[in-house]
């Protein structure tokens, strides 16, 4: 099956008719289309389906408990209203890549296997890249199990409704074992492909990067007849908190993003008695991340305080800088640069990644496939087929150079 048929197929799929964008989240209907979807293309191509005891699903060719082998793949949910390509690439470029292979009649003395990690993007429960910590050892089983959706249901509920055993869940370090290197494919998250003129390219690192949740307390009352001088209105200072995110990731060459809120009693003639934020902040080294939100908490205290208003800041969630193993990331420029004369920029990114978790238990790398837009976590973002393509020929040569006798 062809690269277009397989990403026709799928296109559809958690689609909403109304913004255009993905939402495809973690043990819903539309997981469960994208999870039958993969084994549907694994059993076509005669391939070893298997799914892991954190709902993590596999596909392999040859026999997997031979150890050393060669994995790719990605994930298949998205953010809310988020684009096609990020995850979904990764898992439809590596099975056309296997397919390229069996093309060239190549001679692999490795097993080769694809997978599709579970609720990378973190979009229902709150914390990004579950099924890859569970496995890797970095989410413990009692945090799982305390992870809550909006509607309160828990990871352990949602799993069990959706036909998962949540009692499996747990570290892995057996499967792990069996492999001797990683490789994501993903669209690039940024322009610098584009300015650079090429269409595929190599991570070097993934940027630290954490997210924060700011919550201001206040004192609910009315909109129309409560005086401004007695309000402890904190939205004021959640506002101003904003803004000053703004400012200090500008001073810091980072970023920093407020892409979440929610408001109680969240009504327009009632002042709020609470707003709790999410701030999402990254930097390319640990200091300029630092610097950043200690100065964006030190902010928002001076403001809370000004406004008669409460401030509880709460670390939800962190992952250090990711160097990808650099001989494997050297291999991965040889095999391209020497093999097959392709020019590939190493560059690197601030969007985390299963393989990044992974980086801290097996060899891990990336390859990037331009993105003329820059644009992603949107329903427009985008990678032109002929990018596309190309991505899928490098990730066959990797594969190919990596697992060759």
């Amino acid at each position: 099956m062809s690269f277009h048929s397989m990403w026709a197929e799928l296109l559809p799929i958690g689609r909403s008719s109304a913004s255009g964008g993905y939402r495809r989240f973690a043990w819903t209907a539309a997981d469960a289309e994208c999870r039958a979807w993969f084994q549907a293309q694994a059993e076509t191509r005669g391939l070893t389906y298997e799914v892991d005891r954190n709902g993590n699903q596999w596909a392999w060719l040859g026999d997997p408990g031979a150890g050393d082998a060669v994995v790719t793949g990605s994930h298949l949910d998205s953010v809310p209203d988020g684009g096609a390509f990020d995850g979904p690439l990764g898992v439809v470029s590596a099975f056309a890549a296997l397919d390229e292979l069996r093309d060239r009649n190549a001679r692999c003395a490795k097993p080769l296997g694809i997978v599709n990690f579970g609720d990378e993007e973190g979009a229902r429960f709150g914390l990004a890249c579950v099924g890859s910590r569970l496995t890797a050892g970095q989410l413990t089983v009692e945090q799982a199990h305390r992870l809550t959706d909006g509607d309160g249901v828990t990871l352990p509920q949602a799993m069990e409704t959706a036909g998962h055993d949540p009692d499996a869940l747990g570290p892995d370090p057996e499967r792990l074992a069996r492999i001797g290197a990683f490789v994501e494919l993903h669209v690039e998250q940024g322009r610098a492909l584009d300015l650079s003129g090429d269409r595929v390219g190599i991570a070097s690192a993934i940027w630290p990067h954490g997210r924060w949740r700011f919550d201001f307390r206040g004192e609910a009352n009315h909109a129309g007849t409560t005086r401004l001088a007695d309000r402890r209105d904190p939205m004021l200072p959640y506002a101003e908190t904003v803004l000053a995110a703004r400012r200090e990731a500008r001073l810091a060459g980072a970023v920093a993003t407020f892409g979440k809120i929610a408001v109680e009693p969240n009504g327009v003639n009632a002042i709020p008695s609470l707003v709790r934020g999410w701030l999402d902040s990254r930097a390319a080294d640990q200091e300029s991340l630092d610097t950043v939100v200690a100065g964006v908490e030190e902010a928002a205290r001076a403001y809370a305080q000004e406004h008669g208003v409460d401030l509880d800041v709460v670390r939800e969630s962190f992952t250090p800088v990711v160097e990808f193993d650099h001989a494997l990331r050297d291999e991965l420029a040889r095999i391209l640069g020497n093999d097959t004369d392709l020019k590939v920029p190493v560059l690197g990114t601030g969007a985390g990644h299963d393989a990044g978790i992974l980086s801290g238990s097996i060899p891990t790398a990336m390859l990037f496939v331009r993105n003329p837009t820059g644009v992603s976590h949107s329903p427009a973002e985008f990678a032109a087929e002929d990018d596309c393509v190309a991505g899928v020929t490098a990730l066959a040569d990797v594969l190919e150079g990596l697992a060759r006798p």
